[in-house]
């Protein structure tokens, strides 16, 4: 029986092969959706397997310059972070995914979208609040959350019984016993060996950087330029490349990283749905991006603005990006304030890169004067007397006599 029409987000691994071929099964007819987000991938082989076990479409849609000029740039402005470490790599995939994924299926008349995530994991979560977000009458197949389908599939074994008896083409590689999830911004790893929080990850996992221990000995110095919070321009002091193409850009900086070790890090970490869980990301470019306009920000940003951004606009947008709520009118509202708060960051912000370490030289804004050396000189008072102060510590104490005072009359001690 007919069941319509689904556009099944697609990454040509045993899962969603398998899926394709299931949703067939029952009746749909199904359309294949591949989103390159930057993913080491063989787009093609991917879309001859899809073809082959039965898509009746394959779509395969270059998001990475949009993933990085519309979500990691104002990401970068807000310095997100969730829970002081992870900076949100796949999270920040997810909209721009999802978004072209349901610009197809409006295109192609699909009654349902599908998507091949687990049933415990936060992007199941992520994927299907945007769809709802962007075509409330979205009907999803979340095959996981299915009892024929999970109790059918219990396991790795069962699925590569299931495509061999299908034809359904896997390619037999080293098995790791760990999952990865890989874009532009990052790569994650989660699940098999991993589970144990306290095995060490093996030297082999990490894909993206070189061992920090095993990195240049010879430190490697650039200069990140940015406007208005965003960087336009990095500059490598050891070999007088010159980037300046948003996407170009990032891609370079992931390459200094990679090849000087930076950006792993390994945390457990708390999901949307309410389970712990250990992951393990490299962060290469990223992980500079963030700490150079953080610094920048010192130099070149209000100290109110900044206070309240980082108080209570950083963690509140942080954690919206984790739970997946990125169409939601309060991020809306949040992305706003961030882009508002970003005017005065401009300036130049010069970085070295050794085994692991990003660690900032200095900084300089030609535009912005928060900063005035002689008013901050401890050798010339540059306009500022020293008598001011005085008046300055005795207003700020009188609140503080009193509770002395309180503190003294009920026999207590500080």
């Amino acid at each position: 029986m007919a069941q319509g029409k689904v556009l099944l987000a697609y990454s040509g691994g045993l899962d969603t092969s398998c899926i394709l071929v299931w949703l067939i099964e029952q009746g749909y007819e199904v359309l294949a959706y591949l989103a390159n987000v930057g993913q080491e991938e063989d787009f093609d082989a991917a879309r001859e397997k899809a073809l082959k076990i039965g898509a009746s479409k394959v779509f395969i849609e270059d998001l990475r310059r949009e993933f990085v000029e519309e979500l990691i740039y104002p990401a970068v402005q807000a310095n997100t972070i969730y829970e002081g470490v992870y900076l949100l790599g796949t999270s920040l995939a997810r909209p721009v995914i999802a978004r072209r994924q349901i610009e197809l299926a409006k295109q192609e008349g699909c009654t349902h979208v599908s998507h091949g995530c687990t049933g415990k994991g936060n992007d199941q979560v992520r994927f299907e609040l945007a769809y709802y977000a962007l075509q409330p009458d979205i009907k999803v197949v979340a095959p996981w959350r299915i009892p024929e389908f999970f109790t059918r599939f219990p396991g790795r074994a069962s699925l590569l019984e299931y495509a061999a008896e299908k034809g359904i083409p896997v390619v037999q590689t080293a098995a790791k016993p760990w999952s990865t999830d890989e874009n532009l911004f990052h790569i994650s790893y989660e699940a098999g060996i991993l589970e144990d929080p306290s095995v060490t990850p093996p030297r082999d996992m990490w894909k993206l950087t070189v061992d920090p221990e095993d990195a240049p000995n010879t430190p490697e110095r650039i200069s990140i330029k940015f406007e208005k919070g965003k960087p336009v321009e990095v500059k490598n002091h050891n070999d007088n490349t010159v980037v300046t193409d948003a996407l170009e850009l990032f891609t370079y900086l992931n390459t200094l990283g990679r090849r000087n070790g930076i950006g792993r890090i390994d945390i457990v970490e708390n999901r949307f749905i309410g389970i712990k869980s250990r992951g393990c990301y490299e962060t290469p470019g990223g992980t500079i991006l963030r700490a150079a306009h953080v610094d920048l920000e010192g130099l070149t940003l209000d100290r109110q603005v900044r206070a309240f951004r980082d108080e209570s606009v950083t963690p509140a947008l942080s954690n919206l990006l984790y739970n997946g709520m990125y169409f939601s009118p309060e991020s809306t509202y949040l992305l706003s304030t961030v882009a508002a708060s970003q005017v005065s960051v401009n300036g130049v912000v010069n970085l070295k890169l050794y085994k692991g370490n990003v660690v900032v030289e200095g900084r300089y804004s030609e535009t912005e004067k928060l900063y005035d050396m002689e008013e901050s000189s401890m050798d010339v008072q540059g306009g500022f007397s020293p008598e001011d102060s005085e008046g300055f510590i005795k207003i700020q104490s009188i609140r503080l006599k009193k509770f002395g005072q309180s503190v003294a009359r009920n026999g207590g001690k500080f």
